[in-house]
C-alpha cells in the first residue's frame, strides 16, 4: 500500500510575506494601551503575532476594539486574541469586499450589492438591505462619528447614501461629483468626512449640511486611501495612489505641503495615521509595511521601521552560513535579501544591484535606467565575509557579475566581466553559472559563450580563463569548485563534463555525456556531483573516480533545481512536475515525494538538516519544510515504482505542530520494525540482551571480591543523656567502654528455603517439555539473581537432581533451536562451574551432559565454517586490486 503524503518532510511556515493588496487596520487595545497593526497576508493574519489560517486567501479586514475581522469569498470570521476564531458569519451568496464594525454589529457587503448586519455575539442577520447595481453599486462605507446607528454608503455611480440602520430607512441622498467614489475616511472634526473618488479629487465634505469645505486634486490616477493626522497640531491629510505615491495636503491652507514618491513600488492599499503621535504606516501589495515619521523640515516622512519582503516572486534561494538561520534570496524585483529563520528582526535587504549606486539613488526607483536585471544565480561564502565582498551573483541576460557584501548589507564594490568586453557591452553574452571557493578568495564564472573565468574577490582582478580559448564549446550550464581547491568542474551544453586543474587551469579529464546537462551541484564533503539533465534525468558523479555512481529518473518536467542534504546521503531534486522527489544516494532509491500546488523553482537544504526551503511559481514566500526524520519515526524504505504522490498544502506564516496522525488513522510505514526472536531455522540467532546480562557470569566471585567493603561499616555509639565523671579536683568524663563485637552465625537453611518461581517452572517444565517460560524469567533477571537461582538447584542447597535435570535440557532446547545461543553458552557455563564435582557423581546428569557435549561440538563446527568463509571473502576484498 503506497504511503499517504510526503512522509519525510512536513510543512512548518514561511518566511518573507508581510502584506497584500487588502488595506490594514490599525486597532487600539485599552488594557494594554498600545496599537496594533493587523494586515492580512495569504490566509493568514498579522499583529506580529500570527493568527490561525483561514481555508483560503483573505479579502477584507477590518477590526474594532475587541475583534478582528476577515473575509474569505462568502464567509466572515471575527478573530479574538489575535489567532482564535470566535465567531463564524455565513449567509452572503457573493464575496465580501467591504466590512465595517459597527458598535455591538458589523455590516458586510458583497459584491452583488447585499448589504448585511450581523448581531457579533448572537452570529445572527440583523438586516439585509438589498441594493441595484445598475443605480447603486456600494464602493465604499463608512460609520460617521456620533452619528447613531448612521451608515454613510458610495456607490460606483458617484451618489452617496445615509441610512439609518436600526430603523432601516434612508435619511439622505448627496448627489456626488459625477466619479466613482473609491474611499470615504472620517476627518476629526464631527460631521465631515472625506470622499476619495477615481478621478483623483478628495472631497472634503460637511455631511450635516451638505457642504463641501475643501477640494483637492492629484495627478496620480484615483484615490486608493485616506488618512487624517490627528491631535498632534497639525491639520494634514494624506492620499495614497495606484503608483505607490502619497501626496500630502496642509488643511489650513489648503493646498499640496509635499510628496512622498515611490513610498511602495505598487499601490498603496491602506493607510492610517497614528492617533497622537507623527507616525503615519502604510501597507501595499508589494509585500511592505512601513511606518513612516514625521520629525523633519518641510513635512517630509522617513522610514522609521518597515517589514518587507519581495514584491516579485523569488528565483533562487540558498543557506548562508553554516548555522543554518540565514536565507539569502534573489527576486524577479532585482533585489538580493536575506531571511531569518529565527526571527523578522534579523532580516536583512542588500538591495537592487545597479551599474552606478549613486546616479540610482539621484533617479528614484521608477526611473532608474541604471538598474541592473533580477539575479538568476548566486554563490555565497561565509570565510572573509567581514573583510571583503562574499556573494558573487549573475544577472539575467547581463555579461557583467555583480559582488555583494553581507556585513555591510549592500552591492559590493566590484563588477566582474571579461577584460575584452570592458570598453563595450555584448547584447548576446552573458554571464550563466558561478561558483565561488571555500576559502572565500576567488569566484569562477562561466558564460554562454562557453568561457570559463576566474577572478579574486578582494580586488575584482581577473586570474585567468579555463581552456585555450574557451572551456566549452557551448554554453555553460554549470561550474563548481571542490573544497580543497583542487579541482573546477565545468559542464557544458555540448553534453560535456570537464575537470580542470585549479592553479595550473590544465584540463585532466573530460566525461562525454548522453545529454544535455542542465545544472550542476556539488556536494564538496563527499565528492559527490549531482547532474541534472535535459531529458529530466539525474546522475550522481565521484569526482575522485570521475564515473557516474547513480542514475534516476522519474521527474515529468524540467528540473528547477537540486539540494544535498548535510550528511550527504539525500539529493533532493524539485522540477516543473510539481514533485519535490528525495532520491537515496547510497541504495539509490526513491524514498520520498511530494506534490504541490506550484512548481518549486528553488531548493536549499539547511546545513544542520532541520529544514528544507523552497521557493515557488508566482509565490512571494520561502516555504520551510521540517525534516521529521530528526524528530521522530519515518520510514526511510523507498517507494514502489506505481507511487502517486498526493498533494500536500503549503505552510502559512503560523509554526505549524507536525501531526503524525493522518485522517484518524497511523500509517502503516510509520510503525516500528520488530525483530523476530529467530531469523530462521538453520541459522544461529543471538539474544537482543546488553552484554552486561550475560558475559559477566564466570566473574561474578571476582567482582563481589572487588567490591566487598574492607571493614563493616560501624554504627555511631549514641552518647548517654548524664555523662559520668571521675570523681577528683578534676572533674573529667568518664570514657566509653567498649561493647564486645558479636559475629552472626550463618545458618544453612538447606530444606527450609522456600521454592522460587525459576525452580517451579523447571519442575512443571518436567512433564510439559514446555521450557519458554523458566527461560523468559531467567532473561529478565540480572547477573547476581542468575547465579543465586543456578546455585538453589542443588540438593545441598534445597534443589534437587530432578531439577539440574530439567535445567540441562532447557539448554539443550535452546541448542537445538539456536536461539538465544549466546544465553546457552554462559548458563551453561556457569552451571558447570557451581556443581561440576556434585555432576560427577550422578550419572542421570552425566548422561544428558555428554548429549549436550555432541550438540555443542556440531553446532560450533558448522559457525567456524561460516566465519572462516566470511573471514577469507573480507581479507580478498581488502588485499585484492579490483
Amino acid at each position: 500500500m503506497a504511503r499517504e503524503g510526503g512522509g519525510l518532510f512536513a510543512g512548518f511556515r514561511v518566511l518573507g510575506l508581510f502584506s497584500s493588496h487588502v488595506p490594514h487596520v490599525l486597532r487600539y487595545h485599552g488594557r494594554h494601551r498600545e496599537f496594533y497593526l493587523a494586515t492580512a497576508v495569504g490566509r493568514s493574519i498579522h499583529t506580529y503575532n500570527v493568527s490561525n489560517a483561514l481555508p483560503q486567501d483573505i479579502t477584507c479586514l477590518a477590526a474594532d476594539r475587541m475583534l478582528i475581522f476577515a473575509s474569505y469569498d462568502n464567509i466572515l470570521h471575527a478573530f479574538a486574541r489575535n489567532k482564535e476564531v470566535v465567531h463564524t458569519y455565513e449567509g452572503h451568496k457573493a464575496r465580501i469586499h467591504l466590512l465595517q464594525p459597527f458598535g455591538d454589529h458589523v455590516i458586510s457587503v458583497d459584491v452583488d450589492n447585499v448589504l448585511i448586519v450581523w448581531n457579533i455575539q448572537s452570529e445572527e442577520e440583523y438586516l439585509q438591505v438589498d441594493f441595484d447595481n445598475a443605480t447603486f453599486a456600494v464602493s465604499a462605507l463608512l460609520h460617521p462619528s456620533t452619528y447613531l446607528n448612521k451608515v454613510l454608503l458610495a456607490s460606483e455611480q458617484g451618489s452617496l447614501q445615509l441610512w439609518n440602520i436600526s430603523s432601516n430607512k434612508l435619511l439622505y441622498s448627496f448627489p456626488g461629483w459625477h466619479s466613482a467614489v473609491t474611499t470615504l475616511e472620517q476627518a476629526p472634526a464631527v460631521d465631515v468626512v472625506a470622499i476619495g473618488l477615481v478621478s483623483g479629487h478628495i472631497i472634503v465634505h460637511n455631511i450635516k449640511f451638505d457642504e463641501t469645505l475643501m477640494k483637492f486634486q492629484q495627478d496620480w490616477g484615483p484615490i486608493t486611501a485616506v488618512s487624517f493626522r490627528t491631535a498632534d497640531g497639525h491639520p494634514v491629510m494624506a492620499a495614497g495612489s495606484p503608483i505607490g505615491h502619497i501626496a500630502l495636503w496642509d488643511l489650513e491652507e489648503k493646498k499640496l505641503m509635499c510628496q512622498m514618491q515611490d513610498a511602495h513600488s505598487t499601490a498603496i492599499a491602506g493607510m492610517s495615521f497614528v492617533p497622537g503621535e507623527p507616525l503615519l504606516i502604510t501597507n501595499g501589495a508589494d509585500n511592505a509595511i512601513r511606518v513612516w515619521i514625521f520629525d523633519g523640515p518641510g513635512g517630509v516622512g522617513r522610514v522609521l521601521r518597515s517589514r518587507m519582503g519581495h514584491s516579485a516572486p523569488p528565483t533562487k534561494i540558498r543557506y548562508h552560513g553554516q548555522n543554518g538561520q540565514q536565507i539569502l534570496s534573489a527576486g524577479q524585483d532585482g533585489t538580493l535579501q536575506s531571511f531569518s529563520t529565527v526571527h523578522e528582526k534579523f532580516n536583512k535587504n542588500l538591495g537592487r544591484g545597479s551599474i552606478n549606486k549613486k546616479k540610482s539613488k539621484k533617479k528614484g526607483l521608477k526611473l532608474d535606467t541604471m538598474a541592473l536585471p533580477p539575479i538568476t544565480v548566486f554563490a555565497s561564502e561565509v570565510a572573509h565575509q567581514s573583510d571583503w565582498d562574499s556573494i558573487v551573483a549573475c544577472h539575467q541576460g547581463y555579461i557583467t557579475c555583480t559582488t555583494w557584501n553581507y556585513q555591510k548589507t549592500c552591492i559590493g564594490t566590484h563588477k566582474l566581466k571579461p577584460e575584452e568586453f570592458s570598453k563595450h557591452k555584448p547584447i548576446d553574452i552573458y554571464a550563466t553559472a558561478v561558483d565561488i571557493t571555500s576559502c572565500g578568495n576567488f569566484a569562477v564564472i562561466g558564460l554562454s559563450t562557453g568561457q570559463v573565468d576566474m577572478y579574486n574577490m578582494q580586488s575584482g582582478i581577473h586570474r585567468g580563463c579555463f581552456g585555450k580559448e574557451r572551456a566549452h564549446k557551448g554554453a555553460v550550464r554549470g561550474v563548481v569548485v571542490d573544497g580543497l581547491n583542487q579541482l573546477i568542474i565545468t559542464a557544458g551544453s555540448e553534453a560535456s563534463i570537464k575537470f580542470w586543474k585549479f592553479k595550473t587551469k590544465d584540463l585532466v579529464y573530460t566525461t562525454e555525456l548522453s545529454s544535455s546537462p542542465s545544472g550542476i551541484l556539488l556536494h564538496r564533503d563527499s565528492g559527490i556531483l549531482g547532474v541534472a539533465f535535459d531529458d529530466f534525468s539525474i546522475s550522481a558523479f565521484d569526482i575522485e573516480t570521475r564515473k557516474i555512481v547513480r542514475t534516476f529518473s522519474g521527474h515529468h518536467g524540467q528540473i528547477n533545481d537540486m539540494t544535498f542534504s548535510p550528511d550527504g546521503r539525500w539529493l533532493i531534486t524539485s522540477s516543473m512536475d510539481c514533485t519535490i522527489k528525495t532520491w537515496d544516494l547510497p541504495s539509490g532509491c526513491l524514498i520520498d515525494c511530494f506534490l504541490v500546488d506550484s512548481a518549486a523553482v528553488s531548493l536549499s537544504m539547511s546545513p544542520t538538516g532541520d529544514f528544507l526551503a523552497s521557493t515557488h511559481v508566482d509565490d512571494l514566500g520561502i516555504y520551510l519544510w521540517s525534516n521529521r526524520s530528526l524528530y521522530s519515526l519515518v520510514s526511510l524504505r523507498p517507494l514502489p515504482s506505481d507511487y502517486e504522490p498526493s498533494m500536500v498544502t503549503r505552510p502559512s506564516t503560523c509554526p505549524v505542530q507536525d501531526m503524525d496522525v493522518v485522517d484518524g488513522e497511523t500509517c502503516d510505514e510509520m510503525i516500528e520494525y520488530v525483530s523476530s526472536e529467530q531469523l530462521e531455522k538453520q541459522l544461529v540467532t543471538l539474544s537482543l540482551l546488553p552484554e552486561s546480562r550475560w558475559r559477566n557470569l564466570l566473574s561474578l566471585d571476582v567482582i563481589k571480591k572487588k567490591n566487598k567493603p574492607r571493614e563493616p561499616p560501624k554504627v555511631p555509639k549514641s552518647a548517654p543523656f548524664f555523662i559520668p565523671t571521675v570523681p577528683g579536683l578534676i572533674p573529667r568524663y568518664v570514657a566509653p567502654e567498649e561493647e564486645n563485637e558479636t559475629q552472626s552465625k550463618v545458618v544453612k537453611l538447606g530444606v527450609l528455603v522456600q521454592k522460587s518461581d525459576f525452580y517451579i517452572l523447571l519442575e512443571d517444565a518436567l512433564s510439559t517439555n514446555e521450557y519458554t517460560a523458566p527461560l523468559n524469567l531467567l532473561k529478565s533477571l540480572g547477573p547476581s539473581n542468575i547465579e543465586i537461582e543456578l546455585r538453589g538447584l542443588a540438593p545441598e542447597s534445597g534443589g534437587s537432581v530432578e531439577v539440574m535435570l530439567s535445567f540441562l535440557r532447557m539448554i539443550g532446547m535452546m541448542l537445538s533451536k539456536k536461539y538465544n545461543f549466546e544465553l546457552a553458552q554462559a548458563y551453561l557455563a556457569l552451571f558447570l562451574k557451581l556443581h561440576l564435582k556434585f555432576l560427577s557423581s550422578e550419572p542421570n546428569l552425566l548422561e544428558e551432559i555428554s548429549r549436550l557435549s555432541v550438540q555443542l561440538e556440531e553446532t560450533w563446527i558448522n559457525l567456524q565454517a561460516l566465519f572462516n568463509q566470511s573471514l577469507c571473502v573480507l581479507t580478498y576484498m581488502k588485499s585484492a586490486l579490483l
